[in-house]
């Protein structure tokens, strides 16, 4: 699936964990994703199969047969979830407005101080751009 197409996704911390173990390793086995969790959650093979699957019906990963295996890979860019989960976050919690989102975060102090100077050119670039 291309970056430009759009899809609603929105993902639990466990499937977001796989999909990373995908992006950060396509063509991954099953054991392979199971042994790139093992860090941060230790799960069943089995569990992983069928989140695998599950993912794969929603057209999130796509699988092919090596052999007795089945290999994954991401069939959504990391960029095209992230887009997706903001906007959804946006619209649900801040009822779209952006502004909201970005006090809370300040007020908050969710972004660091040594963050907001890189945040400030980004925003600069983006209104010159749109200007």
């Amino acid at each position: 699936m291309d970056d430009d197409e759009s899809q609603d996704v929105s993902l639990s911390d466990l499937q977001l964990a796989i999909m990373r173990a995908l992006w950060a390793k396509p063509g991954s086995s099953t054991a392979d994703v199971v042994e790139a969790l093992r860090t941060e959650r230790s799960l069943a093979h089995t569990t992983v199969a069928t989140l695998l699957t599950r993912l794969e019906k929603r057209g999130l990963v796509s699988s092919s047969r090596e052999g007795r295996q089945l290999i994954y890979r991401a069939a959504v860019s990391e960029s095209q979830v992230k887009r997706s989960m903001v906007s959804g976050l946006l619209s649900t919690l801040f009822a779209g407005d952006a502004r909201a989102l970005l006090t809370h975060l300040l007020r908050e102090d969710e972004i660091k101080a040594s963050d907001l100077e890189q945040m400030r050119t980004l925003l600069n670039k983006k209104g010159k751009r749109d200007a």
